[in-house]
């Protein structure tokens, strides 16, 4: 017999809280052990990430792993960190100002299938290491390119930020965007602020409020699906 608060559970998680936090706290409301996500996001990172509640559920995470993403993503223009976002260390800076056709002319080259760089600080395993444990210890090693399909939308672009919206294939890091996308420009950048507008069919309508679930009266369960 199924749970009653067993299923898919799309969350719009907040800024600053961390995917694992979210599990945590749906193991206390639902009373239920066996709880897993189909793709994490950065604690600096909102927007949608599905939760799946009860072993039914989260034997079938790789339906939900493979399939494309899109995001809304700032782009801060001319400074470089250590981890790609606005969470890293600043290892430089440039005053170089893009023109408005010279993004345009770099986003050109990120649009289809490109091969993409994972970062060090990722949770990407090689030899059984996660990245980020070496990264932390102040270790790079070589990581292996592989091949993403992009498909990105200029937003808007006052320097020194650059908005973009990015629709894109699984295992996709738009950190890494946006570290490639700096290096083209010749002035370097890093992500200050990503918004995951939607996962496979779900999108940011779908979702309960990740702010609210311990909320007194906070309906959650009417975001709950049952069906795969």
């Amino acid at each position: 017999m199924i749970h009653p608060h067993e299923g898919i559970l799309p969350i719009n998680k907040p800024v600053g809280k961390t995917s694992f936090s979210l599990v945590g706290l749906l193991r206390r409301l639902t009373g239920i052990r066996t709880i897993g996500h189909a793709g994490t996001l950065d604690p600096f990172a909102d927007g949608v990430m599905i939760l799946l509640i009860g072993k039914r559920f989260t034997t079938q995470s790789h339906r939900f792993l493979n399939q494309d993403k899109e995001y809304i993503a700032t782009v801060r223009l001319g400074i470089i960190t250590d981890t790609y976002d606005t969470e890293g260390q600043i290892i430089s800076e440039s005053p170089l100002v893009p023109t408005l056709s010279e993004i345009e002319s770099a986003l050109l080259a990120f649009q289809g299938t490109i091969l993409q760089t994972p970062p060090m600080f990722s949770a990407k395993k090689v030899d059984g290491k996660k990245l980020y444990e070496l990264a932390r210890k102040g270790v790079t090693i070589e990581r292996a390119a592989v091949p993403v399909t992009l498909r990105i939308e200029l937003i808007s672009y006052t320097y020194p930020e650059l908005v973009i919206k990015v629709a894109c294939s699984k295992g996709t890091y738009i950190r890494s965007l946006a570290f490639d996308l700096g290096n083209h420009l010749g002035c370097g950048a890093h992500l200050s602020s990503l918004t995951r507008t939607r996962s496979g069919h779900f999108s940011l309508s779908d979702c309960c409020d990740g702010l609210r679930l311990q909320e007194p009266g906070y309906e959650w369960t009417h975001h709950l699906k049952s069906t795969l």
